[in-house]
């Protein structure tokens, strides 16, 4: 219920359920592939104060979310009533280019796992850790146990890998994921160890020479196996009888796709794999710097455009390959740019909101997640992101000289140092890799503060947002709600005037407008304004809060003090409020509304305080 009217907003401006394809989430945004784009009114969507920004690349309609995307996510299938099976209809807009098919295939079966594959991956360079610093021993119980927690996704990769890939394409997802289970079975991974001993037999299929190879981990053969398998399932079901599709279709995708896996599919796509590594390691050979710089400094350009996923694969195939990638470490002086442009926002601001934003977005960058970062606070001013990039550029020169590797796949963040760690133990690629992030961090901190935020918008930034005469911008953060849901009839009927509800969820009410204290209840659970232009608003904190006595409220204005926008009137203890047993839901009032021809609400879903909340018009 507290993300239903963001979710109803985001519906509506991508075209209502019936334009929708498929509905993805990464770690920060919401992908849609939509049937129609133009349908989609991204300048819409961008002013709900829920979403952080809107993104058309890839071929998909991407909303930036932030942490919460995942709760939105379920709000938008609830909303939309979709579920894993339900069909969202076949794609009738125009074919998207070849590199946007592909990123929307890459991000298609990469993104639902994706946070179980970085945490995977901090549990392994975690355990590197605690074995470099004695701490544990790999002939331990307990290192085993935990071995097998973090390793487990990699290992049966295939197996994952299957079934999303086999969503993706459009078939049965457990028929995909039984083929990736054939690949990793410990009777083809018995055959691959024997083929390689000295004097071993060469085995056939129906007469056919088996190349043995082992799959688990592998990323490629698999996907090209799944795209087969839905092609073959398709055809099946259109000629097979009614009464044999269910079982006849699966037993001929799988008797048939196996085989061919490991006959043709297989063979083929781990020399696609191995051509990529050795291709990768020799470009990145030439010049590491340069690679690292390049990749460094423009990571976070892709990422705003989503075009990232194209090198998601990539990385995760080094690894399968190699045992290793030099790409993922190149990423994190990106991050950490990112960051500390951010943290230099934070350090130097006077606005109160954006010195919040800074530090809330700052602390998130550290575990890799940078929208918020890049789309709150350092795209929109222009020169912190361009010093993140610059500084994540010099960074990742360093990390590319530096020759720094990592054995485990991940998002980059602080974590990603454990991951570098060689399993021969600390060396000097480690030590560069911190090296590069941490410049990249104070050098992007440095410039922003120096000349991030020149004088001139600093003293912008430090003073109130104009106010238009007709606008209620408003008291408090938290989630918008219409008047009438309110619990209480005299609020809900509107007998004291129209207006909105908030549920806040913070504990700070601030001043909406220019204007003078005009009451303050005893009990401070209420106050009421008056604004230079003759609005008059009521501010009441929670339903029948007046029972509390006033013991959880903190009133900083008195009856006639003028105050500016932002100014803080009252602070409650909402957990105390709550744990009396009373409702936090705030009604904003227009008291003389009835002076005015409308009083219309401008905010949906979320909105922070000092944001426009009400239009009041003559």
């Amino acid at each position: 219920m507290e993300y239903q009217d963001l979710a109803k907003d985001i519906l509506a401006h991508v075209g209502g359920k019936e334009n929708i394809v498929s509905l993805v989430h990464c770690a920060t945004r919401l992908r849609f592939k939509l049937k129609e784009n133009q349908k989609a009114d991204a300048t819409g969507l961008k002013k709900n104060p829920g979403v952080i920004m809107v993104v058309e690349s890839g071929g998909q309609f991407q909303v930036v979310i932030g942490n919460h995307v995942h709760d939105v996510w379920l709000a938008v299938r609830h909303e939309a009533g979709l579920t894993d099976d339900t069909p969202t209809g076949e794609d009738k807009g125009e074919k998207d280019n070849l590199l946007g098919r592909l990123i929307d295939i890459v991000s298609g079966i990469f993104t639902p796992f994706i946070s179980i594959l970085a945490a995977s991956g901090i549990l392994k360079g975690l355990l590197a850790l605690a074995v470099v610093c004695g701490w544990l021993t790999t002939d331990s119980g307990t290192y085993k146990i935990w071995f097998a927690a973090s390793d487990a996704l990699f290992f049966f990769f295939p197996l994952v890998l299957g079934y999303t890939a086999g969503k993706k394409f459009g078939g049965n997802p457990f028929i995909t994921m039984v083929i990736g289970g054939a690949l990793t079975h410990p009777m083809m991974i018995a055959a691959f160890n024997a083929s390689q001993q000295p004097g071993a037999v060469p085995e056939a299929f129906l007469g056919i020479p088996v190349i043995w190879f082992n799959y688990s981990s592998s990323v490629i053969p698999i996907i090209l196996a799944a795209w087969v398998s839905c092609w073959l399932e398709k055809q099946s079901m259109k000629r097979l009888p009614s009464s044999m599709k269910n079982f006849f279709a699966p037993l001929i995708c799988i008797s048939v796709t196996v085989p061919l896996t490991f006959l043709v599919i297989g063979p083929l796509a781990t020399w696609i794999s191995q051509l990529l590594a050795n291709g990768y390691q020799w470009i990145y050979m030439l010049a590491p710097w340069l690679a690292g710089a390049a990749i460094g400094a423009l990571w976070q350009v892709c990422v705003i455009f989503g075009l990232h996923w194209g090198l998601v694969p990539l990385m995760m195939n080094n690894i399968a390959v190699l045992g290793h990638d030099s790409m993922l470490p190149m990423l994190l002086p990106s991050v950490f740019g990112q960051v500390g442009a951010a943290l230099g926002i934070f350090l130097r601001s006077r606005d109160t909101r954006q010195k919040m934003l800074a530090g809330s977005s700052a602390a998130t960058g550290v575990f890799g997640i940078t929208e918020p970062a890049v789309y709150g606070v350092n795209l929109p001013l222009r020169r912190p992101f361009i010093f993140g990039c610059v500084a994540g550029g010099i960074g990742g020169a360093i990390v590319g000289f530096s020759n720094a590797h990592v054995y485990s796949f991940g998002i980059p963040n602080i974590f990603t140092i454990a991951q570098m760690i060689p399993p021969g133990g600390v060396d000097a690629s480690l030590w560069g890799g911190i090296i590069g992030a941490m410049i990249a961090l104070v050098l992007s901190c440095g410039l922003t503060l120096v000349a991030g935020l020149p004088a001139r918008d600093a003293k912008e930034s430090a003073a109130p947002a104009t106010v238009g005469d007709n606008d209620v911008l408003s008291p408090m953060t938290g989630t918008v709600m219409a008047l009438d849901q309110v619990p209480d009839a005299t609020f809900a009927s509107g007998l004291l005037g129209d207006g909105v509800a908030i549920i806040p969820s913070d504990n700070r009410v601030i001043a909406p407008f220019a204007g003078e204290v005009a009451s303050l209840f005893k009990t401070r659970h209420a106050i009421g304004l008056l604004s230079n232009c003759g609005i008059e608003v009521l501010i009441h904190v929670g339903v029948d809060t007046v029972k509390l006595d006033g013991k959880p409220f903190t009133a900083h204005v008195r009856v006639g003090d003028k105050v500016q926008p932002g100014d803080l009137l009252l602070e409650f203890d909402r957990q105390a409020i709550i744990d009396a047993g009373y409702d936090l839901t705030t009604p904003i009032i227009i008291s003389n509304s009835d002076e005015y021809r409308e009083v219309a609400t401008v905010a949906a879903g979320t909105v922070n305080a000092g944001e426009p909340l009400l239009s009041v018009n003559h």
